[in-house]
């Protein structure tokens, strides 16, 4: 599904005057199979949301050296908007607020732009209605404004019924875990299941920095990310290693 090949990227350094820039991945192999769930972790600042970004298409950052391939083909020069249509959805690890645009309008109107065709409002209405049915989500929910006044839970809710209605083939989850308790952990976790289960075909991209979220959502795959290159692979076993160890180990071998 995804391919990525000796991928370098910088981005400006803000902490110097002479705006040199600052190398973060720094040679980047990572492949994830069509139907896995793939999880990425490491320390702060190792260049997990770098990653994500990168794919997704921030042109806030610059590809320096390497390649991404997205079911083959080549994605490096596409827009967010052109990725988007090919498939590929990204979680915020930090959701904006949209001030008078309800969630149920924003998504129609993302629906129709990724699906290049109109829907009428009672046949969205019923897609909609499906898909919060599914995720457990009260019907009033799609009429608040998006994101505005939401606790972290509900931010993260609403990204993930983002991810049930745009139905991508991939999904990238920037630290979905991040600012939520326990309660809302386990709620958006048993939503990214759920969705799972309904199509088995959907990769997905997890990127945190803890074990918690691991488990409830059992990754096929681990790739520990250490100072900007991909330090160790292996299957979902490593995570209590990590969180009985921490990465300190990784880094000296």
């Amino acid at each position: 599904m995804l391919k990525i090949k000796n991928l370098h990227v910088e981005i400006e350094n803000k902490e110097d005057k002479n705006n040199v820039t600052k190398e973060i991945l720094k040679g980047i192999n990572l492949e994830i199979e069509k139907g896995k769930i793939h999880a990425l972790m490491g320390p702060n600042g190792s260049g997990k949301s770098t990653i994500a970004n990168v794919i997704m298409g921030n042109p806030k950052y610059k590809i320096t050296k390497g390649e991404i391939f997205f079911e083959g083909e080549k994605i490096n020069e596409l827009s967010p908007e052109e990725k988007a249509k090919k498939g590929i959805f990204m979680s915020f690890q930090y959701p904006s607020e949209i001030e008078g645009v309800t969630i149920r309008n924003f998504l129609k109107t993302a629906y129709q732009n990724l699906k290049d065709k109109k829907i009428s409002i009672l046949k969205f209405k019923e897609i909609l209605d499906n898909k919060m049915k599914i995720l457990k989500i009260k019907e009033d929910f799609s009429e608040r404004y998006l994101n505005q006044g939401f606790s972290g839970g509900e931010k993260k809710k609403s990204e993930i019924l983002q991810l049930s209605i745009l139905s991508p083939k991939l999904a990238i989850l920037d630290e979905t875990d991040s600012g939520l308790d326990i309660d809302a952990l386990k709620a958006v976790s048993e939503g990214i299941n759920l969705l799972k289960k309904e199509n088995p075909d959907l990769t997905i991209l997890i990127i945190t920095h803890y074990k918690r979220i691991l488990n409830f959502i059992k990754p096929d795959k681990l790739s520990i990310l250490i100072n900007g290159k991909i330090a160790m692979e292996s299957d979902s076993k490593l995570v209590d290693e990590l969180e009985e160890k921490g990465y300190g180990w990784i880094e000296e071998d």
